[in-house]
């Protein structure tokens, strides 16, 4: 059978051409009723930019008069939206494809979908396509608003397969329909994609060129979100001190943050933010927000400037640690977490020493570890690496010893205090208390009466652990 669909091209995909366009998405009557009578069931991978992405794809297909199900068992459809970022979090999905040709044979007309990131890498739609015959459709990060046409080529073609993984490298669609996950708290993307290019990450490939929404268009979002009563709203972008720069409008992520913060939401996040471009003007945007929550997610990866240079990340362990200092000494109260990577390439004893340096020089409140996991297409994974991996798993307990260390004496600053607390629902742990969040980003289980998703309530800390904090409900604070 002739192939009418063209593969992805990570090399197409490391292009960067042309200006930020506003497209104005509309749904066509043809599919608003594709869905009647049929359920969808999505599994998310990954990251807040896939989680938001996935609230999108149920607004589209709500918009397509489908419902949601509970679990995958009673669903017509099927998405799994998947992410790249590391080898184990592939071989989960692929794992879930295969778990699925069982459902697929009791149910032939279910339609099985795979979106998300690994939909943009060419060798993985290959092995989709020749070894995972089940899987009806296929589409990429750029390709979400497609979804409603390539179901109904699905539904009216015979079963044909279903693909699209272009990258659309201009473009930012407004107006696309959203079913928020959550009542009382809201991811809002403010940009798309990735420049940056570290040599380990396979995200500018298949997230493409960064894109910057318009700040009114952003605001907007925010304002109406306040008014349907949500309390706190985290800002989305790869790197949001690029926030901008593509509109060459004269505003950047400083000054999206101050409009953002004037609507009055109660509490505003932000994630993610290099350390390159970490501006004196963003700092004192910090400071000068009391509803930006004292939290910031400051990725690190290695204290070594070799490795530093090596993964292409424009800073350095000394020019790190000036504005972490620089932060702390505008807002001493910030909590901060980091990502951390151990075994790049060749990493040296040494280069790991600069890490544990870098961990224990700034204190941090948590850190996401991982060892190195190698991206094909990546010009990482062409360095040869001579560090075995004992080696590299030895020094991944060595990192979280000290991390936990650390995590440990900044959860004690709390024991005692009464802090603000945004409840999440029933605790995982415990049926029942109740969690939830500070402004510090610090999970907290709690018992106390009379409360519920989206209350903000005042919780006594009682006892505090390396990762979360327990106590009890004191008083709830009126919004």
């Amino acid at each position: 059978m002739k192939k009418d669909y063209k593969l992805p091209d990570l090399k197409l995909a490391s292009n960067r051409t042309g200006e930020t366009k506003k497209v104005i998405f509309e749904i066509s009557d043809e599919y608003k009723t594709l869905g009647a009578d049929k359920k969808y069931f999505i599994k998310t991978h990954g990251c807040q930019a896939n989680q938001r992405d996935s609230e999108s794809i149920a607004g589209l297909l709500e918009d397509m008069s489908y419902s949601p199900a509970k679990d995958e068992t009673e669903a017509d459809l099927v998405l799994i939206n998947t992410c790249a970022v590391r080898e184990g979090a592939e071989d989960k999905v692929f794992g879930e494809i295969g778990a699925l040709k069982r459902l697929k044979r009791e149910k032939p007309s279910m339609l099985i979908g795979i979106c998300g990131c690994m939909a943009q890498e060419e060798k993985t739609v290959e092995e989709i396509l020749s070894k995972y015959h089940q899987v009806d459709i296929i589409f990429g990060t750029h390709n979400i608003t497609s979804l409603p046409k390539l179901i109904n080529d699905v539904l009216t073609a015979n079963k044909k397969r279903a693909v699209e993984v272009y990258s659309k490298q201009g473009e930012v669609i407004e107006e696309v329909p959203v079913t928020r996950f959550a009542s009382h708290k809201a991811w809002v993307n403010i940009m798309y994609g990735c420049d940056n290019f570290c040599t380990y990450c396979i995200v500018p490939y298949t997230r493409g060129k960064e894109r910057s929404r318009l700040l009114e268009d952003v605001v907007k979002e925010v304002k109406q979100l306040k008014e349907e009563g949500y309390v706190e709203i985290c800002l989305l972008g790869q790197n949001v001190n690029d926030y901008g720069r593509d509109l060459k409008l004269g505003y950047d992520f400083a000054d999206l943050l101050d409009e953002v913060a004037k609507t009055g939401i109660r509490r505003i996040r932000f994630v993610t933010s290099n350390p390159w471009g970490f501006t004196d003007k963003m700092i004192d945007c910090l400071a000068r927000n009391e509803n930006v929550c004292p939290y910031l997610h400051l990725p690190v990866q290695s204290g070594s400037n070799d490795v530093l240079k090596l993964m292409n990340r424009h800073y350095t362990k000394e020019s790190y640690k000036e504005l972490f200092d620089k932060i702390k000494k505008a807002v001493p109260h910030y909590a901060f977490t980091t990502d951390i990577i151990v075994g790049f390439p060749n990493e040296t004893d040494e280069d790991f020493k600069d890490t544990l340096d870098m961990v224990d020089y700034c204190k941090y409140d948590n850190a996401f570890t991982f060892i190195y996991s190698k991206r094909s297409g990546t010009p990482a994974a062409r360095m040869e690496d001579l560090t075995p991996r004992e080696v590299k798993e030895a020094r991944l307990q060595e990192l979280n010893q000290h991390v936990a260390k650390w995590a440990n004496e900044s959860m004690q600053k709390f024991k005692g205090q009464t802090v603000e607390v945004l409840v999440d629902g029933i605790s995982k742990k415990n049926a029942n208390a109740y969690s939830g969040y500070t402004v510090e980003n610090k999970l907290v289980n709690f018992t106390g009466d009379d409360v519920k998703v989206g209350d903000l309530v005042m919780v006594e800390i009682e006892e505090a652990m390396s990762f979360s904090l327990k106590g009890k409900m004191v008083s709830k604070v009126e919004l």
